[in-house]
């Protein structure tokens, strides 16, 4: 593996949004909870600990939770009072170090290679940053602790909930070895049985393979799989990422045929816009030049079709008027339903005039 001289920390927040829940509302305290909202299309936002043991788990469909838990206690989300908490969680960190890489409002990771306080070893620091979040906000969270972010965030969900993993050095070979493939970032159930088929369940299989033939299989992801079975990971923590999309969607109560998608298109580019227009108040020299437009059809087939013009869209009219005309682009029989549309900005042009790599409409990450 890297003998990279890094100490990092990944924090996970426990079941946040459902335990935020039941922080404020005793009588939610011990039930299964479920932050949903109602409706035959509404999706898990999170569920508390005790409503997992029934299956129940982020991204779900609401009507298949409530389903398997007849009895669970569905709660509205309320982002607004999820937002303040994970600012006063950050704030804890950065008592630490400046060198924070939010993931989400629930998770960050942390470089504490050379922290602002002579405290001892990083699991000494992760364990205050526990206590810390504990006493000030009666909430709890894991930690991971680890030479590298890929390590640091497998090592936080180990001793889940209310717990930390350290894994120093000396120890990733082993820890590494038998470890299976499906705990690999990106790999999900698709690669996993791509990669079953080759006689590859664990991280010693990957290794046996070589970076070579994985290369040759699966791209330049086949060489990344084969660094992490080795624990080789030299991304750095980035406290400052830049905005690499800004966008809008929505779900509907019924499916809709393309034609009828303008006025959905027409409300989503009004909140696309005024969130670029934020963006652009903190960074303005950064530009979108590419109008994205996201379908999903009524079978769950994703598609998005986009548009770089040569000069940027100057305009919430503008960018509504661009993503409406990529339904055009669409190429599906016009009887298609669609159960949700997207609206967003992406290829942000750089002051230096590169461009981020576009990734719009990133699926949440779980609470």
């Amino acid at each position: 593996m890297s003998h990279s001289p890094r100490k990092i920390i990944h924090v996970d927040m426990d079941a946040f949004y459902a335990s935020v829940e039941q922080r404020d509302d005793s009588t939610l305290r011990g039930k299964p909870v479920v932050v949903a909202w109602r409706g035959a299309r509404s999706v898990v936002v999170a569920a508390s600990y005790e409503a997992r043991p029934f299956g129940i788990r982020s991204a779900m469909p609401a009507v298949r939770a409530e389903r398997l838990c007849p009895d669970a206690i569905f709660v509205s989300p309320d982002f607004s009072r999820y937002k303040a908490v994970s600012r006063h969680i950050r704030e804890i960190f950065a008592r630490h170090t400046d060198l924070v890489e939010p993931l989400s409002l629930d998770e960050a990771y942390l470089d504490v290679t050379e922290p602002k306080q002579d405290l001892g070893s990083a699991t000494a620091i992760a364990g205050m940053i526990r206590d810390a979040i504990r006493d000030e906000t009666h909430l709890t969270a894991s930690a991971g602790i680890a030479p590298n972010k890929f390590l640091a965030k497998i090592a936080s969900d180990w001793n889940k909930p209310d717990g930390q993993f350290v894994l120093k050095p000396a120890q990733v070979d082993a820890f590494l070895a038998p470890l299976a493939v499906g705990r690999l970032p990106g790999v999900g159930k698709v690669m996993e049985a791509k990669l079953a088929k080759l006689g590859i369940a664990t991280c010693t299989d990957l290794r046996k393979m070589g970076g070579d033939a994985l290369e040759h299989r699966f791209g330049r992801w086949g060489r990344r799989l084969h660094e992490l079975s080795q624990g080789i990971d030299e991304r750095e923590v980035q406290p400052a990422r830049p905005t690499l999309q800004v966008s809008a969607e929505d779900t509907f109560e019924h499916d809709l045929l393309l034609e009828d998608l303008e006025p959905h298109i027409q409300r989503l580019a009004t909140k696309a816009w005024a969130g670029y227009l934020r963006e652009r108040q903190q960074h303005p020299d950064r530009i979108a030049r590419t109008v994205v437009l996201k379908l999903k059809t009524a079978d769950f087939r994703t598609l998005t079709r986009s548009l770089t013009g040569p000069a940027p869209p100057t305009s919430e009219a503008l960018l509504a008027h661009t993503a409406s005309g990529l339904r055009e682009r669409v190429e599906l029989p016009p009887d298609t339903r669609y159960r949700l549309v997207g609206v967003g900005l992406s290829g942000f042009a750089e002051p230096d005039g590169s461009r981020g790599q576009d990734d719009l409409f990133r699926a949440p990450a779980h609470a």
